[in-house]
């Protein structure tokens, strides 16, 4: 089954993913391309759907992009997306901005709310609920003058190959600091107010994220060495319906190459993810309205496990708390075999490569930051996935199995 925070992460992976060519200066030319694609799937949850996503290359300047996506169902759901990336102030600028927009509203769809989000909590605890729901984030990185970027700039940022020429951040990769404000909201039609304990009961919430990324892959689409590191904090001012809080988050990956297996595999890699992060504010109180109330954020916005990218057999969203601790293993290799150009369809596309995959994640969330904790009771994934680049947009398929439940996900980028 198809979840709805599959359709939105696909269109901020497809806007930020696509080949530039370089110029003799390294400036990529301003060569405007367009494509759209409709699309038809059918899922318990949202019925049948249909939608078209477009893309604009070179939106404005060579290096930009603006991608647009829709759909419908017979249930009455729909969802909209508009992004914009990769924006400069000129060649001299080490500035990048871009934007998201995301709106959509669920008719009779599961939700895991208050206790049913919690690491002990089964399937069977699913709310079916009517929600409108909005995510709206700006983005401004700022590309630190050091290792690759310190001679090449904004140019170092947009090239999918780099070469890692050490192990720190002063001599090689792409170190940036990006300040993403957001607002992000969730609005139940037909659930009653208190219905969602051990979290703000807040419809909105707006703060700012900052990013702080090294990266250190010697490619994007395909990395097989390097390490990648991000840690960001995000903080979330109170108002008259709810307390300020705030949370940090770890995200570190590694790739190894194992190398080629005679003339069966061209290439093998082990690629590995953790993933940790704690909401410090969530025992502390402030006074809201006169009463006092909890620094915690409300489950949309929370530390979370579930979805695309850790514990991927369960939906986006299926375990919230104050903090979460997860790890992803993935043993991925190139076969030697590669028949797709000569496949239909396929051969209308540039399909260098293609890419097998198997996969294990565990993790969980806990009510408090205890190390101990966080490795007893994990939950648990474990699958395979074939994914292939497609005019330099990696497009992923995988199918996980797990503790709980199984997910088939079509999907854009690696999760890691």
């Amino acid at each position: 089954m198809i979840k709805p925070y599959n359709f939105k992460a696909a269109a901020v992976a497809a806007a930020l993913s696509y080949s530039l060519a370089a110029q003799a200066d390294g400036w990529p030319t301003w060569e405007p391309e367009t494509a759209a694609v409709p699309f038809a799937f059918s899922t318990d949850s949202m019925g049948f759907s249909v939608g078209v996503a477009g893309v604009l290359k070179g939106a404005g300047q060579p290096q930009a992009a603006l991608l647009g996506a829709g759909l419908v169902t017979d249930k009455g759901t729909w969802m909209t997306y508009l992004g914009a990336s990769n924006y400069t102030l000129g060649n001299g600028s080490r500035w990048l901005f871009g934007a998201e927009l995301y709106a959509a509203e669920f008719k009779q769809f599961d939700y895991f709310l208050g206790d049913a989000t919690r690491n002990d909590s089964v399937a069977d605890d699913a709310t079916v609920a009517d929600a409108e729901e909005g995510q709206y984030r700006l983005s401004a990185r700022y590309i630190l003058p050091v290792g690759a970027a310190e001679t090449q700039g904004l140019r170092a940022a947009l090239r999918p190959n780099r070469p890692v020429s050490g192990n720190a951040p002063w001599n090689s990769g792409v170190t940036s600091i990006e300040f993403r404000p957001f607002y992000q909201s969730r609005e139940f039609s037909n659930l009653e107010a208190g219905s969602v304990p051990g979290f703000s009961e807040a419809e909105s919430v707006w703060g700012l994220e900052t990013r702080a990324d090294w990266d250190n892959r010697n490619n994007s689409r395909n990395p097989t060495t390097g390490s990648r590191s991000q840690f960001s904090v995000t903080y979330a001012p109170g108002s008259s319906d709810h307390a300020s809080w705030w949370k940090w988050e770890l995200n570190q990956s590694w790739f190894w190459d194992l190398g080629a297996l005679g003339e069966l595999l061209d290439q093998q890699v082990l690629a590995f993810n953790v993933y940790t992060g704690d909401t410090p504010s969530w025992n502390s109180q402030e006074t809201v309205d006169g009463q006092e109330a909890f620094r915690r954020p409300p489950a949309y916005a929370g530390i979370r496990l579930g979805g695309l990218y850790r514990l991927r057999s369960f939906q986006s969203g299926r375990f919230v708390d104050r903090s979460a601790l997860s790890y992803s293993m993935e043993y991925r290799v190139l076969p030697d075999w590669q028949p797709l150009e000569d496949w239909p369809v396929f051969e209308w596309y540039d399909v260098p490569w293609w890419q097998w995959v198997a996969f294990v994640d565990v993790g969980r969330v806990a009510g408090e930051y205890d190390l101990r904790e966080l490795h007893q009771d994990m939950q648990w994934s474990a699958g395979g996935a074939i994914r292939f680049q497609v005019e330099g947009v990696v497009v992923r398929t995988e199918m996980a199995w797990g503790s709980e439940d199984s997910l088939f996900r079509v999907m854009i980028n690696q999760p890691f």
